[in-house]
Order: C-alpha cells, then structure tokens, then sequence
C-alpha cells in the first residue's frame, strides 16, 4: 500500500513539474495578464465600478461571484470542523 501511495505522489509531482513548464516566468511584463487583463482594470476600474482602489473592485465586482464562491468554501470547512471538535464521546 505505502509503495502505492508513493508512486502517486511521485506521479503527480512529475505531472505538476511538467505542468508549470508552460506557465509565463514570475513577474513577466508580457505575460498575458500584464498585457490583456492589467490594464484594463487600471485603466477602466473607477468608471465601471465607481471604487477607486483597484483591490477592492477587482475583489468585490469583476470577480464578486469567485470571491462569494471562496468564502463560502472557506465558511463550510469551519462549521465542518467545530460541528466535528464538539463532537463528545461518552
């Protein structure tokens, strides 16, 4: 069983490498989100959202549905884990 369980995580690990070898270089001026999707949040954030801080609009309009996604998520595991931590044995 243990030599199961290594070779899945050794598989996956090599998936995962191989995955990212893809992926733009950390902080690359022209990756396609510093090209396409940065600017436009900058530059159109206070006329489409009327929110001047750029976190904040992107967080709560542009991406509100993830964000409420992601707190529900985040809201479900800890009720899971204090119904689990009350649970008293006799």
């Amino acid at each position: 069983m243990r030599v199961l369980a290594l070779l899945t995580v050794v598989l996956t690990g090599i998936l995962l490498f191989f995955g990212t070898q893809d992926m733009p270089n950390w902080a690359d001026p022209n990756s396609p989100a510093s090209i396409h999707v940065s600017p436009r949040y900058i530059e159109r954030t206070l006329e489409e959202t009327a929110t001047p801080n750029v976190v904040t609009s992107v967080l709560a309009d542009y991406r509100g549905y993830d964000t409420l996604g992601e707190t529900t998520v985040i809201f479900t595991a800890g009720v899971c884990c204090i119904l689990i931590l009350r649970i008293r044995r006799r």
